[in-house]
């Protein structure tokens, strides 16, 4: 089955809400509580948006929520956060964060509770060149269906589209993490990813566009 992939722009972040308030993560994973934002912020965003901002509210996973949000409200708003969404009867059921490299400051799996420090270029020095694919997550009733495979298509496709050197992505080399957020090696294997390097236990792949 075909799904409705759009696009995020600012106008469907109803949408985007709606689905990580209401069915992303909703399977007890460790990842609740996540608006999929810390990608895009530097350790010193991260430790004054969300850490003490938490402590001013309080200190308690609502309150973790309630500073995970708001952040996620202004990147979203001011298109800092990119991606697609997932629609099944025009409700986001699935999302891909996916943007250019140089806007991440980091890539590959972590929490919170241990963010890496900020690394924005990592061999990639110019805008325009890699797009980087950082999040999968798929309401846990639709999993199974094939749509991680259709979005990984289409950004693939658009990212062709707007001159693109390659599309780059980030699984775990342990087995036992290959569902997680940053998807399978399987997934990109059957997409025509190659194995560019390895950073402890992520996979750097990539597939090239030109």
């Amino acid at each position: 089955m075909d799904y409705i992939i759009k696009k995020l722009t600012p106008d469907l972040q109803r949408d985007y809400f709606d689905f990580f308030d209401n069915r992303a993560f909703f399977d007890d994973s460790r990842n609740y509580l996540c608006y999929c934002n810390a990608y895009n912020m530097s350790k010193r965003q991260i430790y004054i948006e969300l850490y003490q901002q938490v402590q001013t509210y309080g200190g308690g996973d609502d309150e973790w929520k309630r500073a995970l949000r708001e952040s996620a409200v202004r990147m979203v708003r001011s298109g800092k956060i990119q991606g697609y969404l997932v629609f099944d009867n025009e409700v986001a059921i699935g999302w891909c964060n996916t943007n250019d490299r140089i806007n991440y400051y980091r890539v590959g799996e972590f929490d919170l509770s241990h963010v890496p420090a900020d690394k924005i270029y990592d061999n990639c020095y110019k805008k325009g060149k890699i797009k980087s694919i950082v999040c999968f997550e798929i309401s846990p009733e639709y999993r199974g269906k094939g749509i991680a495979t259709q979005l990984l298509d289409r950004v693939c496709k658009d990212a062709k589209l707007d001159g693109y050197e390659c599309v780059e992505v980030y699984p775990m080399v342990n087995e036992k993490n290959s569902l997680a957020y940053t998807g399978p090696i399987s997934l990109y294997e059957k997409a025509g990813f190659y194995h560019y390097k390895q950073r402890g236990n992520t996979l750097v792949m990539r597939k090239a566009l030109i």
